[in-house]
Parts: structure tokens; sequence; C-alpha cells
């Protein structure tokens, strides 16, 4: 997914890394220690992006995971972390 923020940075983000990073509970848990792991990730597309006010987007994947909630500052994380090069 690719991901532009007002800075200029654009970030592209394997739907992988966004599957298994989900911040719902599904995939986090309720507490530490509790993430869970999704075995398929690899293999998912994301086929919908909606916003959520100004300071999020609700990703649903073709598996039919649609509960995480997405901040600015973790799509932002996500695309550091994945090691790509921000397009300027």
């Amino acid at each position: 997914m690719r991901a532009s923020f007002d800075d200029g940075a654009v970030f592209d983000i394997p739907y992988g890394l966004l599957r298994r990073e989900s911040p719902s509970a599904e995939v986090q848990g309720h507490g530490p220690g509790q993430k869970r792991a999704v075995p398929h990730a690899d293999s998912v597309m994301v086929t919908a992006a909606e916003p959520v006010g100004r300071y999020a987007v609700r990703l649903v994947f073709d598996d039919g995971h649609d509960s995480g909630i997405y901040a600015w500052t973790l799509l932002r994380a996500l695309g550091e972390a994945a090691g790509r090069a921000p397009h300027r």
C-alpha cells in the first residue's frame, strides 16, 4: 500500500506487514505478550481503505479481517520499518 504524508514522504508498505501488524485486538491481543501470528499474511490483499476521521485508516483485507484502525503515525512507522526508502 502506498501511504503519503504531509511532509512529502511516500512509503510503499507490503500488505503482509500491514496484516501482521494490525492494531486490532484480534492480532495484538488484550495485553502484553498476547500478539497472535497471522500465518497467511504474505498472501493477503487489501480490498478497501476507509478514512477514520483525519487520524487513521481502516483497512479491509481479502481474508475478511477488517477490524484494524491504522493511525497515520502507525502507518509512518511501518513504512519506515519496511526498509523502503521514501519517495519524495
